[in-house]
């Protein structure tokens, strides 16, 4: 049923995704070429973020709506759970990478964008936890009948 609290926690972790629009993964108080030319680095200035936390948000927003094949749920589950473990890796790797070139490096702050995939990632689990114990009750009921 849609109501499991496993629901829950899978739209908290879309949730966490989509709310990475809103908010910028670093700032710098200098211009640094390539990477903060605005000063602020957001999940629209890399393609590859922006992909990853897309496909994360939505993977994560339709495994809620798999309550009926608890098997593919889970899958879907565990591939939500590699992009909140991919996005914040890319993101560092990028923002370092990139900006710690110049000798303007060490202006470079990191803001709650960084976090947010660490929100989706304990939400996914979670839900992952909570889906096979309920295919862990559908089975033990089966071996009753």
């Amino acid at each position: 049923m849609i109501q499991r609290i496993q629901s829950i926690f899978l739209l908290i972790s879309g949730i966490a995704f989509f709310s990475l629009f809103m908010v910028p993964f670093a700032t710098s108080d200098v211009v640094i070429p390539q990477l903060f030319n605005d000063m602020v680095y957001n999940i629209q200035d890399s393609p590859i973020l922006l992909g990853l936390c897309i496909l994360g948000g939505l993977v994560s927003i339709a495994s809620i709506f798999l309550f009926n094949n608890r098997t593919l749920q889970l899958k879907m589950t565990y591939v939500a759970t590699v992009f909140s473990i991919l996005l914040p890796l890319v993101a560092i790797l990028l923002i370092y990478n990139e900006g710690t070139s110049g000798v303007n490096a060490d202006k470079i702050d990191d803001k709650l964008g960084i976090y947010l995939p660490l929100v989706s990632l304990i939400f996914s689990i979670l839900a992952g936890r909570y889906i096979g114990k309920d295919e862990n009750t559908v089975r033990s009921m089966d071996r009753l009948r």
